[in-house]
């Protein structure tokens, strides 16, 4: 196995600078973050302590579905849990003496903001809504959120209920793996148990559909007097995913800020960036030899296009490495693994297993001018038949001298 380093220099490829030029958005709070390089790659007072509202749902979920042994296990909606229930508090309709499952609970505590989803998971799991909050404490300090504390499973305003943008992206990206929430995260109508049909509020802050929102595929919105308008959603534009987190929005204005402030992040990265092909399928990266075959090299080429999302170009430097044979020969047969292609690029690093597309036919005559062991007899024989002629000239001389 050998590991080859190339380095190529290619004119107007692009370079990726995330200077965002966002001046006009409302939020107080703002991060940007590239899921797929895992970066920020914008913020604004993204650190500074402030109420998340029912973005602290999010936390509220996670905890309760680790620890929900069984999702299908039905529960009842009680009056005491009801009236814990802040009576301008977003709710999913829960009424006293519904049955539905724990799975119905975790769906109506993202998608509708229920408190009464939340309370009741509360409840059913940690026996009240204060034993839950501890739990949920727990779980902060476990991912080391040192600016995070909760008082309560909802987001309602209270004293020394805060967060930061950075910790809520920790908090989502925690909780986005687990492949549960991460669905329901992303779901936009779900039906309980008892019938109810649940929505996104997205479609609350987008009733008559004149924003396009079919870019963000993810969502959790918040609101409160102390907080603002808030939301942590997830965007996908040309197959690259963003985590958009905006807290403290005004609700004043005529339309909802915290989605005018999505639109006009995924309206900025729509019209600036695009994914810009470093390598089309089919190029040939590299060219390894080939022994004893009916072909003297084999070309090692691109399985599909590998793109890279920019807004810049210039000139740059792209650097790969193979790792794989050192070279290649009849005994290499179609479809074998033969190694693999690490192609770096402003500090990102695309990895393409390369497998042989091809039969590779033994060629008799290199084989035979060629191979060690040939060689190693044509020696031995020139030596042998070297040998002999000195022994028949040793002959001759001594008959020679009979003879004189």
């Amino acid at each position: 196995m050998k590991k080859i380093w190339i380095l190529f220099v290619l004119i107007l490829l692009p370079f990726r600078v995330w200077a965002l030029e966002l001046t006009d958005l409302h939020s107080q709070t703002v991060l940007l973050y590239d899921l797929d390089n895992e970066e920020i790659i914008y913020e604004k007072n993204s650190n500074a302590e402030v109420n998340i509202a029912s973005l602290t749902k999010i936390m509220t979920t996670i905890v309760a579905i680790e620890n929900i042994s069984n999702l299908d296990e039905k529960v009842t909606i009680t009056s005491d849990i009801l009236k814990e229930i802040p009576k301008d508090a977003s709710v999913a309709g829960l009424k006293n003496n519904d049955e539905v499952t724990y799975l119905d609970l975790l769906y109506a505590s993202i998608l509708p903001s229920g408190a009464d989803a939340t309370t009741a998971l509360a409840h059913y799991i940690a026996g009240s809504s204060e034993n839950f909050v501890n739990l949920m404490n727990e779980k902060a300090s476990e991912l080391g959120l040192t600016n995070t504390h909760f008082v309560n499973v909802t987001g309602y305003d209270a004293a020394n209920h805060h967060s930061t943008a950075q910790e809520v992206l920790k908090i989502l990206l925690y909780s986005l793996k687990n492949d549960l929430f991460s669905t329901i995260y992303k779901t936009k109508e779900y039906t309980l148990s008892n019938g109810l049909v649940i929505k996104t509020t997205l479609d609350y802050y987008n009733p008559s559909g004149m924003y396009d929102l079919s870019k963000i595929i993810g969502s959790k919105t918040g609101y409160t007097d102390d907080a603002g308008l808030c939301m942590a959603s997830m965007i996908e534009i040309e197959g690259k995913k963003f985590i958009l987190i905006t807290l403290g929005a005004s609700k004043d204005a005529i339309s909802p800020d915290n989605v005018e402030d999505a639109v006009t992040v995924m309206s900025y990265i729509q019209h600036n960036y695009k994914n810009v092909i470093l390598f089309k399928k089919g190029a040939t990266l590299l060219e390894l030899p080939v022994k004893y075959a009916n072909i003297s090299s084999y070309k090692v080429k691109a399985k599909d296009d590998i793109t890279y999302f920019t807004n810049n170009y210039t000139d740059t430097n792209i650097k790969y490495t193979f790792d794989g044979v050192d070279n290649l020969s009849y005994n290499n047969k179609k479809g074998d693994k033969i190694g693999t292609i690490n192609i770096t690029y402003q500090n990102e690093t695309f990895s393409q297993d390369v497998y042989l597309d091809t039969d590779i036919k033994m060629s008799v005559i290199k084989y035979l001018l060629t191979s060690p062991i040939c060689i190693i007899i044509y020696t031995s024989l020139i030596a042998l038949v070297g040998f002999m002629v000195m022994i028949l000239k040793k002959k001759r001389r001594k008959h020679y001298r009979r003879h004189a």
